[in-house]
């Protein structure tokens, strides 16, 4: 009985370690800011990006978001939508390298907004939606750096950019550019198959698809667990 009493422990401890790990990872994959639509085509007008600022601490709250628009390829034309509760502040910087656009040349664009007045609680997120006049065409990606501030002083530093294809520990929003169609409307993203496709038309969020996959892997940790119990609970019926 006590080999059985031995191995119950043991199942129980690689369970709980096995659980907690898929835990773990998917907090990290899932807790970082992120931008909608995750393309547009080059040089697109009249659009809108949507930042997505999720909670990951368990009882402070985020009450300060910096967004950092980049000036070396600026976003021409911003504008904020009223956020409830929300108040957004745009700050604008004199361009190094003046725009030529249809309407003129533009020496001015922005280069932060920063949004202050409300409260993201634990286990919530926060839209910010900003629409633009036009995207920049003369690059393949434009990185926004981003601040996120909490109730209790920490700050969360969004800011790293990916490198040889791994996510960094602190990834900051990228918008991929491509070549396509330039009338405002999102980039078609590549899609692996139809049914993937399918979901993204569906609007299927990716905190969603992330809980989804959290479930499964948790079931199937858990279905192991109740295998390995029922083995050493047999073992030692005939011992």
């Amino acid at each position: 009985m006590a080999m059985s009493r031995t191995g119950l422990r043991r199942a129980g401890t690689v369970t709980a370690v096995a659980a907690a790990s898929v835990l773990l990872a998917a907090g990290a994959a899932s807790a970082h800011v992120t931008v909608h639509p995750e393309s547009y085509a080059k040089g697109a007008t009249d659009g809108v990006l949507t930042f997505r600022v999720p909670n990951e601490e368990d009882t402070a709250s985020t009450t300060k978001v910096q967004v950092f628009l980049p000036t070396d390829h600026p976003v021409l034309g911003v504008l904020v939508h009223p956020q409830n509760g929300w108040t957004a502040k745009v700050t604008t910087t004199k361009l190094k390298k003046p725009v030529k656009t249809d309407d003129g040349t533009i020496t001015e664009a922005a280069s932060a907004i920063t949004f202050t007045g409300g409260k993201i609680g634990a286990g919530q997120y926060e839209d910010f939606n900003i629409a633009f006049g036009q995207l920049p065409d003369d690059t393949d990606q434009l990185v926004f750096k981003t601040l996120q501030t909490y109730s209790d002083g920490k700050v969360a530093r969004w800011i790293e950019e990916p490198a040889g294809g791994a996510e960094p520990e602190n990834p900051a929003p990228v918008l991929k550019l491509t070549a396509g169609d330039a009338s405002g409307a999102p980039a078609p993203a590549k899609t692996a198959s139809a049914s993937t496709a399918g979901a993204k038309a569906a609007g299927t969020s990716d905190s969603t698809a992330r809980g989804l996959g959290i479930a499964g892997l948790v079931v199937g940790v858990l279905g192991l667990a109740a295998a390995a119990f029922a083995i050493v609970r047999s073992r030692a019926a005939r011992s």
